[in-house]
Parts: C-alpha cells; structure tokens; sequence
C-alpha cells in the first residue's frame, strides 16, 4: 500500500492518465501492474498463493550468474543443489497477448494537474517494436539512433534561442508493451505556452519530413556514435557484471542476441560510415499524427482545449502540404576551442606521495594539481579543481543575485561559446565539465577520456580567461525558468514541507530561506556574472585533482599548456583563509519541536522527517566522522526492520547525515544534524515516530546486537572494497585529504590520518562502543532533543464539519460552533457564486 500511496502523486497521475490515453480500447488501459488499490487492501492469502503457483512456473524462469567467479563450474554446481530439485505444475500456463488497437485519428488530450512542477507537451507515436537478430536489424537500429539524435540535436538548438518555444525538449524511443514501441516527444515551456511548444515540435518533424537532415549534422551524430562504442570497447575488460547480466536478461526475456562488445564495436564501425544523411531523414516518415498519435498537454491551470491542438495539428500537416516549411538553417561552427594557445607555465615544485600513488604540482601561476594514475577504467579521466571562499561571504543584499551567476553564465558560455555552438564542437569526442558556486567554496569539475585530455583542460582554460556578459535575451530565458521552477515549487505540497524543515531546524537564514518570486526579481544579472568572473579568475587560489588512466609524458605537457598558461591575476582575487571563512549562520533549537504542515492535495500524501542534533567535539574529530557514517547505516537497518519488516508500515527509510553547519576551519567543533526520513499513512504518521524515536534510545540504552554490528560493518566494508577500483572513490578521497582540518600542506599525511582514523573506528566498533557513540554523538536520550515535520494532506472544510459533529455531539457548545462553520461555509460559497457570475 505504501508503494502504492506513493505514486499517488503529480508525477504519478500524470503517467496512469498518459498510459490510459496511449492504450485506449485495450486490457492494458484497465489495470497497471501494481493493480487496484481494493485488491491490494483485500486480497487473500490463498489467491496470492494460486496466483504463485500459477505464474511463477520454472518453465518460464532463468538463473543468470555473473561476476568474479574463480571457475564457472563451481557456479553451475551450486545452481544445480539449490534449483535441480524444484518442481512446478506439469505443464506453463500460456502467456496471454492483448492487442493493442491502432487508430488513424489522432487522440488528444489537455489534462490539467494543480501540483504539476510545470507546462510539459508530450507527442507519442506507436507502432510494432522491431526485432532485433540480424545485422540488418542492427543496422535499422542503428539509424533509428541517429535519427533521434539528429532531431534532439535540433531540439536543443531551438530552446537556447531568442524567445523559445520551450525550455527543453527531447525524442526517446520507448518499449511499451510487446509487441509495441513508441517514438515519444516531450517538452517543457512556459505556462500558456503549450500550444506554441506543440507547433513547434511539429513544425521540426515536418521540416525533416520536407527537407531532411544535413550531411553535417549526420556526421556530428555519427561522430558521437562511434566515440560511444570506442569507449565501450577500450573498457570491455572492465565491465560492471550488471551490465553483462541485463544483457542476458535481455536475451532471455526477448530473444535479443548477445553478441559481445568486441562483434558489437566492429559491426558499429563498419556500418556507420555508410548510413547516409537521406537514409536517417526517412525515418520522420514514420512520424506522422495519421497513425496511432496521441498528443497531450499538461498544465497546472487550463489554458489548451482539445479543439486548439486539433487546430495546430491542422495548421501544420497544410503547410507541410503547401511545401511552406524552410529548410533548417544552421549556425556558424568555429574549428578550435582555443583560438590562440597559452605559453606553457612550468612546475615550481614536485612532491611524491608514495602511500596514494599520487603527485603533486605546483605551478609557476600559482595552481597545485595533484595526479594520480590508475588501470580501472581505460577511457576515464576525472578532475576536480576547487578553491575556498564562496556565496557564505556575501552580504544578504548581494546573494541572491550573485546564487544566481552559475546559471546565468552557463546559458551564455562559460567556456568561450554558446551551449548549442560548444555541443557540436564537442561531436565525438567524450568531455563534460561543469561549475559550482557553493556556500563555502568554488569547484570546477570534469570527465573525459584519455585521448580528450586536452580538450577538457582547453574548457578548463577558456573558463579562466572567458569574460561572460550577459546579454538581454540570455538573462530573460534564464529567468523565465526560475520563475516557472519557482512557481512549480510553490504547487507542489512537499515545498511547503521542506521549508518548513529548514525553517525549524536552521531558522531563517538567507542561506537556507527558499527563492521567492521577489527574490528573482531583485536579480541584477550584471553583477551576478561579475561574481561569476572573479570566482575564476585567479589560478593561485585553485587545487585540482586528477584521477583516471593518465600517461604522464601526454598529460604533463597538456597540464603546463593549458592549467600552468592561465594568466596570474595581477592582484589577489578572492584570496580566502580558510579559518577565517564565515559559517553558515543556525542553531539547531534546544527543545523538542513536533510540528505538521498541512498542504492542499489532490490525493493524500505524508512524509516524516525526524532530525538531532550533531556536535562533533574538536580533537579526535577524524574518528568521529567516520563514526558518524557508522551509526546512520546502523539506524537506517533497524528503522527498515523495526518499520517495514515487523510492523509492515513503511516502504523505505533512509537516514542522512548533513555536517555543513561549520565553517571549513581546522579548529572548532563540526555542526549538523542527522535525520530519518520515509514516508507513510497520514492516519498513523506520528504513531510511527514514537516507533522509530523508542528504537533509537533502544539502540543508545540497550546498544545493538553483535549481528547488527557485523552488518554494518559488512555493508562498510563491501563499499570501500568495491570504492578502491573506481576512480571516483580516489578523486573524492583525495579532495577530502586537502580539505580536511588535519591537513597542513601534506596531503600524503592527511591521507594516512583518516585511514587510520577508518581503521580504528571499525576495530574498535562494537555493540558497547557503538551505544556509547549514540550517546556521545546524538542527545541523549534522543527524546529529550530532536525536531519532527511531518507533511499531511488539508483537510476539507466539510471533514472539519464532520469531526466537529463526531466530537461532543450532545453537546449544546458543538451545535452552536457547527451551526456557526456552516454559516462560513456557505457564505463561501455564495461568494465564489456571485464572482463567477
């Protein structure tokens, strides 16, 4: 029922009422798989046993086993013992079909969602999947792909124009139910801007229809293509076992072949070559709203009526009669990122660190880069450069504007171009880096290949040297989406509830109070990409970590190019002491606060946030961090057992921990919180609070079993084993080693200090240093100090009636209040009635 209670929202109404409409006049409109709340509350046990024995026949079931086996006969011989003596009926039941009708007449559909987060279009075309077992099959796969790539590339384009259509928009295909695909189209615009976002979508598809796609914009697609399957290929040794399992999931479930990344790379490069820009254009034949089309619009208030997107429809499918669409007419693409490379800097200073494989850098202008080299992923690369000082030193008048740099910036070019122009002339090759203002610092961050190094460090430079000013139509597109992204926050009832945990919890703060409508407008973009500007500007002030499969005599040239050739600032730009740095200002409140925030809903919703308060003590501050991760899984397992498994209430539960409250000093005690949160039935939401608060202070008085220490541990364990082969895991470890308080210009020292810190903390952790930490860590008992939020439906007007009748009914004060609510409702009433009329 909780599964069930928790798609009740905009999202999930949305998707049942599009699944509806899609698969009108076939079984599949009547029920979706998780099935009819009446049967969830009221079947029986012999049915669900009926229905097991029924369906779940071994006919129709597989084993796949997939990972790091020391000899795969020994896999065969255990899946032999546990599945060769299990038996089901004689004969499997016959698996049913049920055809899904297609229509010529398109199917419209305008439905209204008052907690939608915004204006969304949605075009579905459905037709029979393809199969998909010879080449010939894979080569029409193939060109169906750069078909909907192609078509998102132009997409794109069209939002990041002046006035657009629509902020996004993309072409997915999308198995349905066999044997049924759709090519679905969905946007997101402004609000009462659906039809104009519909016209638009279909103007592009006649447009390719008419004119088709360029041979440059194949070639683009094809680019992107073939670097996919490079990488897939370069890292066929390194595959996750999930991957190679779904695709024997695949294969059992729908016959699809598995060929191997190997055939697989060498067909892709022997086909991509000869698929033609004409041959990926014709695919728009099969998008056509004569056959099996369903358009919808989707708003929080009704603005479309079926008989206006009727009417677009019309309007386009003449003037793609008439020929009256031009052909697509594309933009200037430069041939370099960096038009006049920088004078190599060089290294002033080079230390080793031999515990972490990694060494470190410092610059002529000024940037320490630490490297460290690794096998796990051939064609992976990551890198982070980060520096202190952020949004927490501005001044309240100053902030919103300058929060709001990032974005502005983003949607002008922060590396020297527009997104649209930056996108094709980064076609085929695998690079992504993007910019963060946070409260305390600003980062930079990337992933690349191997072979694309230089042109992530190339972004990197440009994002230095590049001056973003803003121009009217970027800044007023910008705006446009955060005033639609405010509003869709202020329809949604979960807003209200996390403002209000934010409130309680951190007060009023600035730094946490949500952007209101009037905070936006107060928005100066000018100083917003001033701030934006200096933040990365001085190359001095930047750490930068690289993690992934580096040759040192490629890089280090590419390194000193691009990071050693940012100019040095002539002056000190944002030159922060990290001890001196602001903290973000709150106070977790000294008493026990149990409060509800009741929202207007369509259909009832409740979430629980449970929150204590954290004050980690200056000293072993190390230890107690890595503790604090302990004891979050530790409460997050016995909340799921005690909530889920022993009283059936919940679905999940998950337990966050948030150590930001301090300022990133190296002195001075860590601030934060941590918190439980799930969700429930409103009726019995604080019941399930005193549940969860008595298993905690069970945990702090009668600390936890050896088994759940164990588990915990476990779960630990499995994580960082499995964190040692990524290069995320030493991208992040590293960054937490100079960003750490014991950290003093030796980050091979740090390094080794917070293993030590792991290792003791997990040596030392048992059920009774485990409950002493609850009680050192969390207030103890935990009753005597904690906040509670919990979100519940508005009740009605009449259920307040009801309740009032249902309480003290004989009594004469009870009539009177009724008598009195039912004045107020009616003169309500009469008054929403005379503003109508």
């Amino acid at each position: 029922m909780e599964e069930y209670r928790g798609n009740r929202n905009a999202s999930g109404r949305m998707q049942d009422a599009h699944w509806a409409l899609m698969m009108e006049g076939s079984k599949y409109a009547e029920r979706l798989p998780i099935g009819l709340e009446k049967v969830i509350r009221t079947v029986s046990s012999e049915t669900v046993k009926q229905f097991y024995k029924k369906w779940y026949h071994l006919h129709n079931m597989a084993v796949i086993a997939v990972g790091d086996f020391p000899d795969t006969e020994s896999v065969v011989e255990l899946i032999r013992t546990h599945f060769e003596g299990k038996n089901s009926g004689p004969e499997p039941p016959i698996i049913p079909s049920f055809p899904v009708p297609s229509h010529e007449d398109p199917r419209f559909s305008c439905f209204v969602e008052s907690e939608a987060a915004g204006s969304a279009v949605m075009i579905s075309y459905k037709m029979p999947a393809d199969e998909l077992k010879t080449v010939k099959d894979y080569r029409d796969m193939l060109v169906e792909s750069m078909f909907l790539h192609a078509l998102n590339q132009r997409f794109f384009k069209i939002s990041r124009r002046k006035d657009p259509p629509y902020f996004s928009c993309s072409a997915a295909s999308d198995a349905l139910v066999s044997p049924l695909k759709a090519y679905i189209m969905s946007s997101t615009c402004k609000e009462k801007g659906t039809l104009q976002a519909l016209e638009s979508m279909l103007i592009e598809v006649a447009r390719v229809q008419l004119h088709g796609f360029s041979e440059r914009e194949v070639s683009v697609v094809r680019a992107l293509l073939m670097s996919e399957i490079e990488s897939a290929y370069l890292e066929r040794d390194q595959m996750q076992s999930t991957s190679l399992r779904d695709e024997y999931i695949q294969h059992f479930i729908h016959n699809e072949p598995v060929i191997g990344i190997e055939y697989e790379a060498q067909l892709q490069k022997s086909i991509l070559p000869y698929i033609s820009a004409s041959e990926v254009s014709k695919y728009a034949e099969k998008l056509q709203t004569s056959c099996s089309c369903v358009l919808k619009t989707i708003e929080p208030q009704a603005s479309a009526t079926v008989d206006d997107l009727k009417k677009v429809v019309l309007k386009i499918n003449n003037l793609e009669k008439e020929g009256s669409i031009a052909p697509w007419d594309d933009e200037y693409i430069p041939e370099e990122i960096v038009n006049i490379k920088p004078d190599p800097g060089y290294i002033v200073e080079q230390i080793d660190y031999s515990n972490i494989g990694a060494t470190e850098l410092t610059l002529s202008n000024g940037m320490r880069v630490c490297y460290k080299c690794t096998d796990f992923f051939d064609d992976q690369v990551l890198f982070t450069g980060f520096s202190y000082g952020g949004l927490s030193e501005l001044p309240e008048s100053e902030y919103f504007s300058c929060s709001m740099g990032s974005t502005i910036a983003g949607e002008i070019g922060v590396f020297g171009h527009k997104p649209s122009v930056l996108m094709e002339m980064l076609a085929g090759k695998r690079v992504e880096v993007g910019t963060k203002l946070g409260a305390y610092m600003r980062t930079f961050s990337g992933d690349c290949s191997p072979s694309d190094l230089e042109t992530a460090l190339q972004l990197v430079y440009q994002l230095f040297t590049t001056n973003v000013i803003p121009g009217e139509e970027e800044v007023k597109i910008v705006m446009q989406m955060a005033e639609e992204a405010v509003r869709a926050q202020e329809r949604d009832p979960y807003t209200a509830f996390a403002n209000r945990v934010k409130e309680i919890n951190y007060g009023n703060s600035f730094f946490f109070r949500p952007i209101r409508l009037s905070d936006l407008r107060k928005v100066d973009p000018v100083k917003a990409c001033e701030y934006f500007n200096r933040c990365f500007k001085d190359p001095s002030t930047f750490t930068v970590v690289i993690a992934g499969n580096i040759d040192p005599t490629v890089a280090l040239p590419l390194i000193l190019q691009y990071l050693g050739g940012i100019p040095k600032s002539p002056e000190a730009i944002f030159h922060y002491n990290r001890d001196d740095l602001k903290g973000l200002p709150f106070k977790f409140p000294k008493t026990i606060i149990r409060d509800v925030v009741r929202s207007p809903m369509v259909e009832a919703q409740c979430s629980v946030q449970l929150c204590f308060p954290v004050v980690l003590k200056n000293g072993t501050m190390v230890e107690e961090i890595h503790c604090v991760g302990f004891l979050s899984k530790l409460i997050e397992t016995k909340i799921v057992q005690v909530l889920r498994f022993k009283h059936g209430q919940i679905y999940s539960a998950c337990v966050s921990v948030f150590l930001g409250g301090n300022k990133p000093s190296r002195t001075g005690d860590v601030r934060g919180d941590v918190s439980i949160n799930f969700s429930c039935d409103p009726e019995i939401s604080s019941k399930l609070v005193d549940l969860a608060l008595d298993e905690v202070v069970h945990l702090q008085e009668e600390g936890p079993t050896d088994q759940d220490v164990s588990t915990v541990l476990e779960i630990e364990q499995r994580a960082h084993e499995n964190g040692l082969q990524e290069n995320y895991y030493w991208l992040e470890r590293i960054l937490r080693s100079y960003q750490s308080r014991i950290y003093s210009g030796d980050v091979g020292t740090s390094f080794k200090i917070q293993d030590e810190g792991r290792s003791r903390v997990r040596e030392t952790l048992t059920p009774s240093t485990a409950q002493s930490a609850l009680r050192r860590i969390l207030p103890y008992p935990c009753k005597k100090q904690y906040t509670v939020v919990i979100l519940m439906p508005q009740a009605s007007r009449f259920k307040l009636l009801r309740s009032l009748f249902k309480q003290n009914a004989p009594s004469r004060d009870a009539k009177i209040l009724a008598a009195i609510a039912g004045g107020t409702v009616l003169a309500a009433c009469l008054w929403r009635y005379s503003r109508k009329s």
